[in-house]
């Protein structure tokens, strides 16, 4: 499981998070993250806002209800034995 490290824009700290999976639909970069590696552990979907030209990503949590409930979907079925609670 790759660990990748983010930085807050507004507190300038540091967190790391393990990525479990990634996929990309309609051109949109979308991760699914999480804070440990225990099984009940809570996860993140984060989508890359980032433009082309830039070297590093920007990410930005899925807030949007309906956004969100179709990219856990897609995870889901990528992952087969994963349940993402909404």
């Amino acid at each position: 499981m790759e660990k990748i490290t983010f930085t807050s824009e507004e507190m300038q700290e540091k967190e790391e998070f393990y990525v479990l999976e990634q996929t990309k639909i309609n051109g949109i970069s979308y991760i699914l993250v999480t804070d440990s590696k225990d099984d009940d552990a809570e996860c993140l979907i984060l989508k890359d806002t980032s433009e082309e030209k830039e070297e590093e990503g920007i990410y930005e949590v899925v807030e949007d209800e309906e956004e969100l409930s179709s990219i856990a979907k897609v995870f889901e079925e990528l992952l087969e034995d994963v349940e993402i609670e909404r």
